[in-house]
């Protein structure tokens, strides 16, 4: 299949280059404007009690929530003061009625909790026009710079759900335009230096270029059916870019070593395809399948951090398995033109250098090596066993952002604006002809609550009531679970079915969610792994090897992430406001991911392995030769992704600077600690058990293996492990 591959992509590649400058051209007039097709938000699960409440009240008595928050202040004048009251009225009257289709003031409801504690700010609640978080977004925009002027003698900043939206995409934006100014440069000049010349260091980009355009175009193409987080955006340039240099790094080293070994470009690109474009081929499809478990969870979020994955990297497997083949067989020999003087070098002429002694070095001491090691990375993740799961809340964005520093106000200076409700929709049998009469006893129930400040009735209609019950606690402190714990236990009036929502019931109903499907996402990736390593290597034991591997560098940087994050070390330098959790969603993310990733130097480093296993028969001179070829070009591709998802850890939003950091930590012990360290020892220590598969799937795997044709085939069974057989 590859081998045909490398004869098509040689004998039409023209033809497969002139279709990607079509696409190319495509993808930059539609497909980079995914951003405004995408969404906010989605970090609840739907079809939950908590959701069920807030949808109840929402169709029966009216939207909840605060589309937007209008904070005024006056260094001289007190709220009370005709002057302030003018000032604001005339500031709000001027609003377009299309567009805010309700206010809601200190002096439309006399509430004390909208006048701070030093009587000189106050804030408007705006509803805006619009059936969706998209519409209501669009009628922000439409006003926001009318907002933002101050009338007299007023300071005014915005803020509300709507606000926190639009600066989240404003943020994304920017975050990943800094990522590339700061990560391209750097990637370039690695580049230069790993293959010592201009001309080879470019073609990752230009795979990296089509894997970003491509996944714009399928995110986007997408987001017209179902709703797409904008958060997308961050892991197909994390991951698309990333995967795309490491699959580039892959092919090109292995063309560049068999144009030095003499073969012509055409052979030269046929073995290439057959060799490395088969690894690439099985690292796509792993990568891809621990990326998509993420599917399994009913949250809007992890869904499209699913999508946006799996776009990623399907389009840098493709674009690496066609593209980047079609200009290989264009440029020839002149891949290698424009060296930098000092840097250039042949490619695949040292057969025992530095990585062989390395591993012939941990191979002597195997014992030793795991003793030390799998201790060590099991103690870094010891943090992990105290995590402590949340939400996302304003602290996600960066300190100073304006919506963020109007919920930070209105939680300090308003003594009736913090805290957090807990929502509860109470559904009627039968219409009741008094319902605060009906609701009384309830209510007095639920005020003897403890932690809860007040209760009251927020409306009526159609047989719905929602019942407020305020509570000085914000809704991501562990203790606002209690208080939803309590309100729920509250059996509900006679003749009545109660659902509670609010932000808090909405945390924890996402945490039950989540602790329920991450079994199932994890036996799908390990499941699938398992069998996808085996059709590649004829192995039980190797594929088991793996998925422990993966379990420790996983434990480590996790581990990693708690002491960070959770506890708040280096958050000065990080430059992060530590909530004292992780978000709920980022350790899933980050398993798919992570997973994912490890698999992909696994494949890589256990091919090369087997290749020289098939032709040698010798284990651990398979191991030594497989790393010699592999460990150089394992770490670059390391080192450059660590790099493109390292400019993400400066990410303005939380978890996304979480996931950079997340990822680096992982990529560095698993590029150098596992790979480079444990896999040898492991595999030293194994021997020809490596290779051991049950006779039955033995003999199904030298009938139907996926593998290269190198000519020597070794028959991994219990009954012949010593058996050649010429393919």
């Amino acid at each position: 299949m590859f081998e045909s591959l490398g004869r098509f992509s040689y004998r039409r590649r023209r033809l497969v280059l002139a279709l990607t400058g079509i696409f190319v051209a495509a993808a930059i007039a539609w497909g980079t404007g995914v951003f405004d097709s995408l969404a906010n938000g989605g970090f609840e699960a739907p079809d939950t009690e908590a959701g069920r409440a807030v949808r109840t009240i929402e169709q029966s008595i009216g939207r909840v929530g605060t589309d937007v928050i209008v904070l005024y202040r006056s260094p001289s004048e007190a709220v009370s003061s005709p002057a302030f009251r003018q000032s604001v009225d005339s500031h709000l009257a001027a609003l377009p009625a299309t567009d805010v289709v309700g206010k809601a003031t200190f002096w439309t409801t006399r509430s004390p909790a909208f006048v701070s504690e030093d009587q000189h700010s106050t804030y408007a609640v705006l509803t805006l026009s619009g059936d969706d978080p998209m519409q209501r977004l669009d009628a922000f925009h439409r006003i926001a710079d009318q907002l933002r002027q101050a009338p007299n003698g007023l300071d005014v900043q915005v803020g509300g759900e709507i606000a926190v939206f639009d600066e989240v995409n404003t943020q994304t934006e920017h975050d990943i335009v800094q990522a590339e100014s700061i990560s391209m440069p750097i990637v370039l000049v690695l580049l230069v230096i790993v293959f010592g010349g201009l001309v080879a260091a470019s073609l990752p980009l230009f795979v990296g270029g089509l894997a970003i355009l491509g996944a714009f175009v399928l995110l986007r193409a997408l987001s017209q059916f179902t709703d797409v987080s904008i958060f997308s955006i961050n892991i197909v340039t994390m991951i698309g870019f990333g995967l795309a240099i490491d699959y580039a790094l892959f092919i090109v080293t292995r063309f560049r070593e068999q144009l030095a070994a003499g073969d012509d470009v055409e052979t030269a690109l046929i073995t290439t395809m057959s060799t490395a474009g088969r690894t690439v081929a099985f690292s796509g499809i792993t990568v891809g399948v621990a990326i998509t478990s993420l599917v399994l969870f009913p949250v809007m979020f992890l869904r499209s951090m699913a999508y946006g994955g799996a776009a990623a990297v399907v389009v840098a497997m493709v674009a690496a398995l066609t593209a980047l083949p079609a200009l290989l067989a264009v440029l020839g020999h002149r891949v290698n033109r424009l060296k930098v003087p000092g840097l250039a070098r042949r490619a695949g002429t040292t057969e025992h250098g530095a990585w062989y002694k390395l591993a012939q070095s941990v191979m002597r001491r195997p014992i030793r090596y795991v003793v030390v090691l799998v201790p060590l990375l099991l103690v870094l993740g010891i943090p992990f066993l105290r995590v402590e799961l949340g939400g996302v809340d304003h602290r996600a964005l960066p300190a100073g952002a304006t919506s963020r520093t109007v919920t930070e106000t209105l939680q300090n200076d308003f003594a009736g604006a913090g805290g957090s409700d807990v929502l509860v929709a109470v559904r009627f049998a039968s219409a009741p002809a008094d319902p605060t009469a009906a609701l009384a006893p309830y209510v007095s129930e639920l005020s003897r609550v403890s932690e809860v400040e007040s209760v009251r009735i927020g409306g009526y209609k159609d047989g719905v009531a929602s019942i407020v019950v305020h509570t000085h606690i914000t809704g991501q402190e562990l203790p606002a679970r209690d208080v939803v714990r309590d309100v729920r236990a509250i059996a509900a009036p006679s003749g009545t079915s109660v659902e509670v929502g609010g932000e808090t019931a909405l945390l924890m109903d996402l945490l039950h969610v989540l602790a329920e499907r991450a079994p199932w996402m994890a036996g799908f990736i390990i499941i699938v792994t398992f069998l996808l390593l085996f059709v590649a290597f004829g192995s039980v034991v190797l594929p088991a090897k793996a998925l422990l591997m993966n379990v420790l560098s996983l434990a480590a940087s996790f581990g990693a992430m708690v002491w960070i994050f959770q506890d708040g070390h280096l958050s000065g330098l990080l430059d992060f406001t530590p909530a004292g959790f992780l978000d709920a969603t980022n350790p899933v993310l980050l398993f798919a991911v992570l997973f994912g990733l490890s698999m992909d130097y696994e494949v890589f480093l256990l091919s090369r392995i087997r290749e020289e296993y098939d032709r040698t028969g010798d284990n651990t001179r398979a191991v030594a030769l497989g790393l010699q070829r592999t460990g150089g070009i394992i770490t670059s591709a390391a080192l450059l992704l660590i790099i493109v998802v390292a400019a993400f850890a400066t990410s303005g939003i939380v978890f996304v600077k979480m996931i950079g950091v997340g990822l680096v930590l992982a990529i560095l012990i698993d590029a150098t600690v596992v790979r480079a360290l444990l896999v040898p020892a492991t595999m030293r220590l194994l021997g020809r058990v490596n290779w051991w598969a049950p006779a039955p799937l033995a003999r199904w795997w030298q009938r139907h293996g996926f593998r290269e044709d190198q000519g020597w085939s070794r028959i991994s069974s219990q009954d012949s492990d010593d058996q050649l057989v010429r393919r």
